[in-house]
């Protein structure tokens, strides 16, 4: 059992469990019934996603200070208490089950899934 962090539209690994969107925003262009069949996610999350805003930011962050001051900013907005419990519940269940997030980004680097997977960690998930 173990969550995996993955890149959305990417082909699933076996085992991956249940994949769980956590974007601001659908994929363009994709009917909703084909979102799972396509490899983009079973279920939308956007609740573990970044906020409008800061998702702006993120895009924009050209330099290691900018993207350092995205990381404070989404990990302040995921201590929000009822986003931590978000976080506390999908490590517990990683305990129990199988599943994955994620987002679009490319580069995991530079993508909030890379500080979604330190954040679930840090409560005690089992990651793959």
């Amino acid at each position: 059992m173990a969550i995996r962090v993955v890149r959305l539209g990417t082909p699933r690994t076996p085992g991956e469990g249940l994949r769980l969107g956590t974007v601001r925003r659908p994929p363009r262009g994709v009917p909703k019934a084909e979102f799972a069949s396509r490899d983009f996610y079973d279920l939308w999350l956007p609740e573990a996603a970044p906020s409008e805003d800061l998702v702006k930011t993120a895009q924009a962050a050209t330099s290691d200070r900018d993207w350092a001051a995205f990381r404070k900013k989404y990990r302040a907005e995921m201590g929000q208490p009822e986003k931590a419990r978000l976080l506390d519940l999908l490590a517990a269940l990683s305990h129990q089950t199988d599943l994955a997030v994620g987002c679009y980004c490319e580069d995991e680097a530079r993508c909030h899934r890379s500080v979604l997977r330190e954040l679930l960690g840090e409560r005690g998930a089992v990651i793959r």
